[in-house]
């Protein structure tokens, strides 16, 4: 079984209905959920005129490799009513892959450690929750250190469980 970190959000709907439905998901394409973080509401990046996110990050352990990992992701997502729309604009459900192990994947359909992981504070602060001392592959850093040193100054806000 290989470990990895996934990232989920959502902005359209019940976003926390939707994380959890996902997370329920999850165990019947073959994903065993481990720790999860805490749910944050986030504002959005890039994409700014949109409603802000809610997003979560989780451990997860699998037996999939990566790519057939992404395709199961695409299938939850599918499953929960994601249609693709505008790149960055709102979404229902959103579920990336962040790390797998200490692998590293370049493709055109997938990157692996996720390319923008540094730089996303939505993504960083519920990780640091659950892995503080993760280490992205390529730079070698933990997420602690990713958080501390990353320029993006976004707002994330732990919602009360």
């Amino acid at each position: 079984m290989s470990r990895a970190y996934l990232s989920l959000g959502s902005n359209l709907g019940d976003s926390v209905a939707m994380l959890r439905k996902a997370l329920k998901m999850l165990p019947a394409a073959g994903i065993r959920v481990g720790r999860v973080s805490s749910l944050y509401k986030t504002e959005p990046v890039e994409f700014l005129d949109q409603p802000w996110f809610v997003n979560c990050v989780t451990e997860v352990s699998t037996s999939l490799p990566p790519r057939a990992l992404l395709r199961k992701l695409k299938s939850v997502e599918h499953g929960l009513g994601r249609r693709r729309g505008k790149p960055k604009g709102p979404r229902l459900i959103d579920i990336d892959i962040l790390l797998y192990e200490n692998v590293t994947v370049r493709s055109s359909r997938l990157t692996v450690p996720h390319p923008r992981l540094s730089e996303r504070r939505f993504v960083l602060v519920p990780l640091r929750e659950i892995a503080p001392k993760a280490a992205h592959p390529v730079s070698g850093k933990t997420i602690s250190e990713m958080l501390r040193e990353t320029a993006d100054k976004s707002k994330v806000i732990r919602l009360k469980r």
